[in-house]
């Protein structure tokens, strides 16, 4: 590891980002150039002095999984990510599923969703990254460990991923969530974390084994979601994606239609946040 180059890398990328290109608020009292340290840390899920030192040539190797998060704290490219990987002694992280890193054009555009419910999915359905109303919507889905990352293998190993939604809608949400799915494993042909979801679905579930076989297909549009949200009741949303095709990742955003009871309560949710959570 070349700690002095990390830890170089890491201190022009922090002061290249202005507050606005990740979300903040600027400040007239900013005596730093870019973002601040303990700005950089909670972008990336770590603790101020984890980072401060690896800037300052300090600590223990970071890992990749660190690596990883403080490639999407700063808004890295997938080139500058390696370059990341590459200067902490490890190598490149493979391309053929881009999966995990989110692009910052992307980024961008999440930063900017501070007041509705929107989250970053790859096209394994796991998600990648929620803002604050998002998870006072759906819950904290960015947690979970091994093939309970991905929607899928919630939606048909454990019941209480349902609660979410009206029994009467389960089956439809079954057959959509099979059918991208579906889309996903035809066009990761190379993955192998996608074949590998696919059986252990197969293993553990005779309702996803049934619902495969029938070959289930979705086009682009989303339709409206019921969603019972435990504290403010029932919701209906619409769930509009915008997809990276180069990093197979799809933003999703949910709204209601202005005026709307369900837009109210977004509102209601919007002021709250994660206390109701």
């Amino acid at each position: 590891m070349d700690r002095a180059e990390l830890a170089n890398f890491l201190r022009t990328r922090r002061q290249a980002l202005r507050p606005e290109d990740v979300g903040l608020p600027r400040t007239r009292r900013r005596r730093t150039a870019g973002l601040r340290r303990e700005e950089v840390a909670a972008l990336s899920s770590m603790s101020t002095d984890y980072y401060s030192r690896i800037e300052q040539q300090r600590g223990p190797r970071p890992s990749e999984q660190m690596l990883a998060s403080l490639a999407r704290g700063l808004r890295l490219t997938l080139d500058e990510r390696d370059h990341l990987f590459r200067l902490a002694g490890y190598a490149a992280p493979g391309r053929v599923s881009r999966a995990d890193h989110i692009n910052p054009g992307m980024m961008r555009i999440f930063d900017r969703m501070g007041d509705t419910p929107a989250q970053v999915m790859n096209q394994l359905g796991e998600t990648l990254i929620q803002n604050r109303l998002a998870v006072a919507l759906i819950g904290d889905q960015t947690g979970h460990t091994g093939l309970a990352r991905a929607l899928p293998y919630r939606w048909f190993t454990d019941p209480d991923s349902r609660r979410l939604f009206p029994e009467e809608d389960r089956a439809g949400h079954s057959r959509t969530v099979v059918a991208q799915l579906r889309a996903a494993h035809a066009r990761e042909s190379r993955d192998p974390r996608a074949e590998a979801l696919v059986e252990a679905l197969h293993e553990a579930s005779p309702e996803f084994t049934a619902i495969w076989g029938e070959h289930p297909v979705q086009g682009p549009y989303c339709a409206p979601k019921r969603i019972e949200h435990p504290q403010v009741g029932a919701l209906e949303l619409h769930g509009q994606g915008l997809l990276d095709p180069d990093q197979s990742q799809t933003l999703v955003v949910f709204t209601a239609a202005p005026g709307s009871e369900s837009y109210e309560k977004l509102q209601f949710l919007s002021v709250l946040g994660d206390q109701l959570v």
